[in-house]
């Protein structure tokens, strides 16, 4: 009898790599038209260093469920590269800021 495999159903992990992402480019944004404003630079470190930490814990759960869920590796790969994707564009954003 041929099994069906269910696709992996969590949404999270793309939510907030896509929420990241769109934060950290509207304050991006703001930084370069404020020209340089130092104020944004402290609105943007709290979130900074929550997103590394969300973005981490979530990547930790999807490697436990990758590890877990051998059916599944597949689905579960592609939200790991959605998610670590953030990463060259983060440090894109940052050293362009520090070069301003």
């Amino acid at each position: 009898m041929k099994t069906t495999e269910k696709p992996f159903e969590e949404k999270q992990s793309t939510e907030l790599a896509i929420g990241s992402f769109i934060v950290s480019t509207i304050l991006f944004v703001l930084y370069i038209a404020t020209n340089a404003n130092p104020n944004i630079l402290i609105v943007a470190f709290p979130f900074v260093a929550s997103a590394i930490v969300l973005n981490a814990i979530m990547l930790f759960h999807l490697i436990d469920k990758f590890i877990e869920l051998t059916e599944q590796r597949k689905d579960i790969a592609v939200k790991i590269l959605i998610l670590l994707s953030n990463i060259p564009v983060t440090m894109l954003y940052y050293s362009i800021v520090m070069k301003l």
